[in-house]
């Protein structure tokens, strides 16, 4: 049985206008141990999905439909009372965007770390809980001395491993990791995403990795979910999403991910920006943006696909995928378009405009 289960699941944040739809339907599995990585621009609905699974977000969201199973538990039908004795840090952690922010200013790092072991375990003494944190300090490369420092006393990624403690301190079966590596130089990066994996094989943690960056989930995950509009678009193994994606989006991405192994390849953009989700519209949300899109991705929402091997993509064209492959390789293909809804039906009867630029592509655009 697998360790998390969700299932259709639907976050809305009230908003002036309406509800923001920032995770619409998505499905997603994880098993025991395993790592997945949720990759996409920022306000794809990455962070939203994993703050729904422990439901750690602000007064103006809510689960709007869905399921979200944990190790046999329903985690939208508890209340808040049990989410925060029972799931939140003992057997659900999180390391969010900026560990400064994770941490009350007027308490010290080691005070805070011990206060979550002691609140979870009846009848640990402060001097065990004392003793824990300095033991995780010292695995994380911290002087164990600087449990008795205060946040602002710590540098950037200092603060982040200490923060990697706290997420640690129980345990947990698994770890929401939020873009843990942000603002952090390359050098500190690596160093903590080696602790994060070494920590997490040793006590055998999976965790959900969310970031914009390919290169980490490609280091760090086993499968990776591309999400774009609330929607996971595309999901294989970490492998396949890399070296054979089918979603325009995913071939997108790849495109921003460079390879040192080419030293004149030039780095491609997407056109455009991410669609509004307050009440979006039918057909596939990446369309405005999409070099490929046709008159049917205007008009019908695109069905999951399987491809065999847990690979699953919501695209309308996705069995032409050597073609889009080869040309999403070309800067030409993303420059040369029209952003924006395809032009309406013609006054005489002709066949609508895609408002995409179609020159040396080959395949059905009618």
């Amino acid at each position: 049985m697998s360790l998390l289960e969700i299932t259709d699941l639907q976050t809305y944040y009230r908003a002036e206008g309406g509800w923001v739809r920032a995770t619409d339907g998505v499905s997603l599995s994880l098993d025991h141990g395993e790592t997945i990585g949720l990759v996409g621009e920022s306000g794809s609905g990455k962070t939203t999905l994993a703050k729904s699974i422990i439901r750690l977000f602000p007064d103006n969201a809510e689960i709007h439909g869905g399921s979200i199973e944990f190790d046999g538990t329903e985690i939208t039908e508890l209340s808040s009372k049990e989410l925060r004795n029972r799931i939140r840090w003992k057997e659900i952690s999180m390391i969010p965007q900026n560990a400064m922010n994770g941490f009350d200013p007027v308490y010290t790092v080691g005070e805070q770390i011990m206060q979550v072991i002691r609140h979870h375990e009846d009848g640990t003494s402060k001097a065990e809980a004392r003793t824990r944190a300095r033991e995780l300090f010292d695995d994380l490369g911290i002087d164990p001395d600087r449990i008795d420092d205060y946040p602002h006393q710590f540098s950037g990624g200092m603060a982040q491993r200490a923060m990697i403690a706290l997420a640690l301190a129980l345990e947990p079966q698994l770890m929401l990791a939020d873009e843990p590596t942000t603002a952090l130089d390359v050098v500190i990066q690596d160093r903590i995403l080696e602790t994060i994996k070494a920590k997490q094989e040793a006590i055998d943690s999976a965790m959900i990795m969310i970031t914009h960056d390919m290169s980490v989930v490609s280091e760090t995950c086993d499968r990776i979910a591309v999400v774009y509009g609330g929607r996971v678009v595309e999901i294989a193994d970490a492998e396949t999403i890399i070296m054979n994606p089918r979603h325009p989006y995913t071939l997108g991405l790849r495109n921003a991910f460079p390879d040192i192994s080419s030293e004149d390849e030039e780095l491609i953009s997407i056109p455009g920006t991410p669609p509004n989700l307050v009440d979006p519209e039918e057909g596939c949300r990446f369309a405005p943006r999409c070099p490929f899109a046709e008159e049917e991705c205007w008009s019908v929402t695109p069905e999951p696909q399987s491809y065999g091997d847990g690979h699953i993509v919501e695209c309308h064209r996705a069995d032409e995928v050597e073609l889009l492959q080869e040309e999403a390789g070309k800067k030409e293909t993303w420059m040369e378009q029209d952003l924006g809804k395809p032009e309406e039906l013609s006054t005489d009867g002709g066949e609508p405009q895609t408002g995409r630029s179609t020159d040396g592509l080959e395949g059905d655009h009618e």
